[in-house]
């Protein structure tokens, strides 16, 4: 029994509740599915496995924890962080599917006009509606700035025109919080401003969708002459850039905890495989260079957890607070940055343990190692991370 949640300070009681609650449902109706491999199904079968799991996130009342209320008041991200540990624990993409409801649709509950968010977080957090978050264009990933997707004004609407790429849930959602340019700054910088964009809407094409080294829903989307009403403007003209991170700042330590998730199930799978496997006439978890790996691949998950959990827990008690800004970034940075790195050294350790066997396609392992690999990628490479907690430092 995974024990960390009561034997640490970060947690209230609904908390311990709530993470007793996710785990009965994840074995329940989320390892069944895990079991079939994404790999072996063509493209209608792995969007339909995709919105299946939206829906049962949605009757399991989950997805309220990752669709943030009405101006984000009571966001709690530690809740965020233990729904999505648990997911990832058995399946990377039903976590996918959780987290990109919350990711498309920040912005919209922080900023939105009433009747655009309205109508849109009760569709999310109803799994009525997939959410999509497209901000990363084929010359703009790290550098925002650099987008090229443009938004411009023309009576009581905007045209937009532009492509985005490695769009997660592309081809899938419903709609997309689009991040376009509609102005240069005085500095030359882009004003960046957001947009709901319907995946109904003239103009809206799914470009291609394309295949990762894990399945993940994930493509390049286009548009064309779109013409999006004024009223669908998410916050101020301009204002785009700001929601963007904050919408990032918000989940950043979350994408921790799935690494923490999938990390932990690598541990588990590990010393279940040492203890019943023999070589040399003894078990594997016998010889002490077998104990060793165990023994470090234990310390870094705790200690993963743990600044993961720090970070949700500071952002939960001083998010308000605007002095707390740099020690805020600076902990969800380190959280991602080190849970993220550390998760992949202890799946590789688990597969080195596994042997050949870790290497045979369709295994648990082997897919660990695969889904493991994106997430020193996405929402802040490693190196970007560093970066802030660098800056966030020297602030302080």
């Amino acid at each position: 029994m995974d024990r960390f949640i009561e034997e640490t300070p970060f947690f209230t009681a609904e908390h311990l509740r709530l993470a007793a609650s996710v785990a009965s449902f994840v074995w329940r109706e989320i390892e069944p599915r895990a079991e079939a491999s994404e790999d072996e199904m063509d493209q209608a079968q792995a969007d339909e496995k995709f919105r299946e799991l939206v829906s049962l996130l949605a009757q399991a009342e989950l997805l309220r924890y990752a669709v943030a209320k009405p101006n984000a008041a009571a966001f709690d991200v530690r809740a965020l962080c233990l729904i999505r540990e648990e997911l990832s624990y058995s399946s990377p993409l039903a976590d996918l599917a959780f987290v990109m409801q919350g990711l498309g649709t920040h912005a919209i509950s922080l900023a939105a006009p009433d009747h655009v968010r309205d109508f849109w977080l009760a569709r999310a957090v109803e799994g009525r509606a997939v959410a999509a978050f497209a901000l990363t264009e084929p010359e703009a990933g790290s550098d925002v700035s650099a987008i090229q997707t443009t938004a411009r004004r023309d009576g009581d609407s905007y045209i937009l025109d532009g492509r985005k790429r490695f769009i997660s849930n592309a081809g899938i959602a419903d709609f997309y919080t689009v991040f376009a340019r509609t102005g240069s700054r005085a500095d030359g910088r882009a004003e960046i401003s957001a947009f709901v964009v319907s995946a109904r809407m003239n103009g809206f094409t799914v470009r291609e969708r394309t295949r990762l080294i894990a399945p993940h829903p994930v493509g390049e989307i286009e548009f064309n002459s779109l013409r999006v009403p004024a009223g669908d403007r998410v916050g101020n003209e301009g204002a785009g850039f700001s929601l963007a991170m904050q919408t990032l700042g918000t989940f950043r330590a979350s994408v921790g905890a799935a690494a923490c998730g999938m990390a932990r199930r690598a541990l588990d799978e590990a010393v279940a495989y040492a203890k019943r496997r023999k070589q040399f006439g003894q078990p594997l978890a016998a010889h002490g260079l077998i104990q060793e790996k165990l023994a470090d691949m234990s310390v870094e998950l705790d200690a993963a957890r743990l600044v993961v959990y720090r970070a949700a827990y500071l952002r939960d008690t001083y998010g308000a607070d605007d002095s707390y800004a740099p020690t805020l970034a600076r902990a969800s940075s380190t959280a991602k940055l080190y849970a993220t790195e550390a998760a992949g050294r202890i799946i590789d350790q688990a597969l080195q343990i596994h042997g050949g066997a870790g290497l045979v396609h369709g295994h648990l392992i082997e897919r660990l190692y695969r889904d493991i690999r994106a997430l020193r990628i996405y929402e802040g490479t490693s190196e970007i991370q560093k970066l802030v907690i660098a800056r966030e430092l020297l602030k302080e």
